[in-house]
């Protein structure tokens, strides 16, 4: 595994940004894409459709963009995580401290809620009070699958060889890593 300060040569072009609910994987994405230059694609975005339904074209959708040169995106949904990763040269895995993460998911949610910010195809956040009755609710969700990535991520040094991976445990570290890549290839 790679760190903040590793060199990755060559440049990375094909790259997925893993993390649980809150820890910022869209933002770093984007982050990373503008100093690459490449397109960044919000993986939520092609899954949820109207009233939070999965897009029947979310796998060709998927299939399409990673069939380009370079990209970068969230490693998420089960049904194209194997396609994802068989493309991509670079996962970023930014594995912020528990507390770090719910903390920055439970503001989230909130700010989306009170504001009733649209997220994707028009769906909002649901009520706050849907914490209590939907197993599926974010911060629920967070809450239950906070270590997953701790126990998907490193297996891929075995089964993915080609895949370099970035192991960012603080946004200090996120930092350093997007400002090293900021900088012109040598």
């Amino acid at each position: 595994m790679f760190t903040a300060d590793d060199a990755l040569d060559p440049r990375p072009r094909r790259i997925l940004v893993a993390g649980v609910s809150g820890v910022g994987k869209t933002t770093t994405g984007r982050r990373i894409a503008d100093v690459l230059g490449v397109p960044h694609t919000e993986i939520d975005a092609l899954f949820h459709g109207p009233d939070w339904e999965p897009r029947a074209t979310f796998v060709d959708d998927v299939d399409r963009f990673t069939s380009e040169p370079a990209w970068v995106t969230e490693w998420m949904y089960a049904p194209v995580r194997e396609l994802l990763v068989e493309r991509a040269d670079t996962l970023v895995w930014v594995d912020l401290p528990t507390r770090v993460a719910l903390w920055r998911l439970l503001r989230r949610t909130l700010r989306r809620r009170l504001r009733r910010l649209e997220l994707w195809n028009g769906n909002v956040e649901p009520s706050l009070w849907t914490f209590f009755t939907d197993r599926e609710h974010i911060l629920r969700w967070g809450i239950s699958t906070r270590n997953t990535l701790r126990e998907r991520v490193p297996p891929l040094g075995r089964s993915a060889p080609h895949l370099r991976i970035v192991h960012l445990r603080s946004q200090r570290e996120v930092d350093v890593f997007v400002e090293r890549l900021a900088r012109p290839a040598v």
